[in-house]
């Protein structure tokens, strides 16, 4: 199992001043940090960011989103292309960066609804849309780990069951999942069902607490959680995905505007002492 820890708890972009964070997250133990690979016009960043991770010794991965210019699910041809376009210079950010996995829910436009569920016509686009993508991403070397997410962030896939089958119908070996325990928390009736249901696809999870603080620390099903996933023998990256208020702008996207834990770096430590015992239980 590699250990990691997404940066959007601190920032959305990379600069010289993240370099004593990851200097700490690799003191404290982490194996991976996962990017925020939002500047697409910025390869060059990316190429720098990945040698001084080399340097660190820390893996990566790397989070893309979609908003509704970008939304691969619209009725729109031309909308549905920049998705797909603005989808492949994320894989080349995340390819620069020498990110092995982009994981988050670029299926479809965050935060946009239609007061209804998807259509057909949505769910042909979407799997046409990722399709391509999936074949764009080969060429990379990067493998998509697809996002469900809860009801109140996205109307197209919104549980592991939607999301092994959108897998299933884009049929390539780069389009795989994730999951998000929070995501879970929220639509999911049985947690082992869900992760057993992914267990073809599931590259990358996301360890998130129900208040999107310190994972262990709240009512996530953490015991089913870490049985299912030992039960599968998940073996990739793990990584904690908490929020706080040190990035503001990310707030409205969030709904986090007060603080739940002492510090980022006990957050961190904490999170990262969690997943080692709760896997290490299950190995004996």
């Amino acid at each position: 199992m590699k250990y990691g820890m997404n940066l959007l708890m601190w920032t959305d972009t990379l600069s010289d001043s993240m370099l004593p964070l990851l200097e700490e997250l690799k003191e404290i133990g982490y194996d991976v940090v996962e990017l925020p690979c939002f500047d697409l016009d910025n390869l060059e960043n990316y190429r720098k960011w990945g040698k001084r991770l080399d340097e660190l010794g820390l893996e990566r991965s790397g989070t893309a989103i979609r908003g509704p210019d970008g939304n691969m699910i619209s009725s729109d041809p031309a909308v549905r292309r920049r998705g797909i376009e603005q989808n492949k210079r994320n894989l080349d950010c995340c390819a620069a960066a020498g990110c092995k996995i982009m994981a988050g829910p670029f299926h479809s436009a965050l935060g946009v609804f239609t007061g209804k569920g998807p259509t057909a016509d949505e769910w042909r686009w979407g799997v046409e849309s990722m399709r391509e993508v999936a074949e764009y991403a080969d060429k990379v070397g990067v493998t998509l780990a697809l996002e469900y997410l809860n009801r109140f962030e996205c109307y197209f896939l919104n549980t592991a069951a939607d999301l092994a089958r959108f897998c299933a119908e884009v049929d390539h070996p780069r389009c795989r999942a994730m999951y998000d325990t929070f995501h879970s928390h929220i639509e999911e009736k049985n947690t082992k069902k869900a992760i057993l249901a992914l267990k073809d696809y599931l590259v990358h999870v996301h360890i998130s607490e129900n208040d999107r603080s310190t994972p262990g620390q709240g009512n996530v099903r953490w015991k089913e959680t870490f049985d299912a996933l030992a039960k599968i023998k998940y073996d990739g990256f793990m990584v904690v995905e908490a929020f706080g208020l040190s990035l503001e702008k990310l707030i409205p996207a969030t709904k986090i505007w007060r603080r739940m834990y002492e510090t980022e770096r006990q957050l961190a430590a904490d999170a990262l002492q969690f997943m080692k015992e709760q896997v290490a239980k299950r190995q004996k």
